[in-house]
């Protein structure tokens, strides 16, 4: 509670914590909406925002407010399991390489390497098109998972390089601690930030993947995601028809969900930078 509390003094992290937990809101309310989401036709098509439809409906029937209050919670759930699975992946991956060094170092590195500079966009629109049709939520945050994790490992191996030369380490070593216990009580609590900062960041790489293969007609469309809203809307030719209602709504969500996690990572980043909180400290005591 006492890092929240530092972290919300921080203007832009208040400001993103306060979007992200509105985001948060509408995500729940999703949970009771009295139909099916995939049912079409529960409304009239095409009536603009009222008292009764907030965001208005849509050329399926639907009532775009709730239809965006499941977009969220998928978008999120989907971001939160890519994000999960290429942090465990990044951990264990610069874990063993940055402390074992040598040959196992050299190998997991071209190993990484080789994620770095594959072109993730036609490897995943090539993947996506070729299991389209059973491409469901948890699937497509695997894949984007697998594929997420290459540039953080990289981070958490450098840092591990740096503890492993500290005194500490000959220490505990000297005094028989072992590997495991040496790695995960002394190394992890210095990884553990690091994890936290870039969870945020892989988050918003998910939801703007998602958004792009949707858009392309690549992911399963019975989903309600943000980008399946967008490629729906685009389809329908909501603009020209004169439903902005229903691709200005999607798209206002995403820039608001990108923001938040923008700002949220940014106010994260400095507060774990020792330069940037001593200058907090100072200014405060100014």
């Amino acid at each position: 509670m006492k890092v929240l509390k530092d972290l919300l003094r921080d203007g832009k992290f208040r400001f993103g914590f306060i979007i992200l937990c509105f985001l948060l809101f509408l995500a729940i309310l999703s949970f009771f909406y009295p139909y099916n989401i995939k049912i079409w036709n529960v409304f009239p098509r095409d009536l603009p925002p009222s008292f009764q439809h907030p965001l208005g409906t849509n050329s399926k029937g639907q009532d775009v407010f709730w239809e965006a209050t499941f977009a969220i919670r998928n978008s999120l759930i989907l971001s939160l399991i890519a994000a999960l699975l290429s942090r465990i992946i990044a951990i264990i991956i610069g874990l063993i390489s940055g402390y074992l060094g040598g040959r196992v170092d050299r190998f997991l590195m071209s190993f990484n390497d080789s994620f770095l500079v594959l072109p993730l966009l036609p490897i995943l629109i090539l993947i996506s098109s070729l299991i389209k049709g059973r491409l469901s939520l948890v699937t497509l945050g695997l894949i984007l998972g697998i594929f997420g994790w290459s540039w953080d490992a990289r981070v958490i191996r450098s840092q591990i390089l740096s503890l492993r030369e500290r005194e500490f380490t000959n220490t505990a070593i000297l005094s028989g601690t072992r590997t495991f216990s040496l790695v995960m009580k002394e190394y992890l609590p210095f990884v553990i930030p690091i994890v936290f900062s870039t969870i945020i960041n892989n988050m918003a790489w998910a939801v703007g993947m998602e958004i792009t293969l949707a858009i392309l007609g690549l992911s399963n469309l019975e989903i309600p995601t943000l980008g399946t809203m967008l490629n729906w809307a685009i389809s329908y030719q909501a603009m020209l028809l004169g439903i902005w209602w229903w691709l200005l709504t999607p798209v206002v969500i995403s820039v608001l969900l990108f923001v938040s996690l923008y700002l949220l990572s940014v106010s994260i980043s400095e507060y774990l930078d020792p330069r940037t909180r001593i200058q907090r400290i100072g200014m405060a005591k100014e």
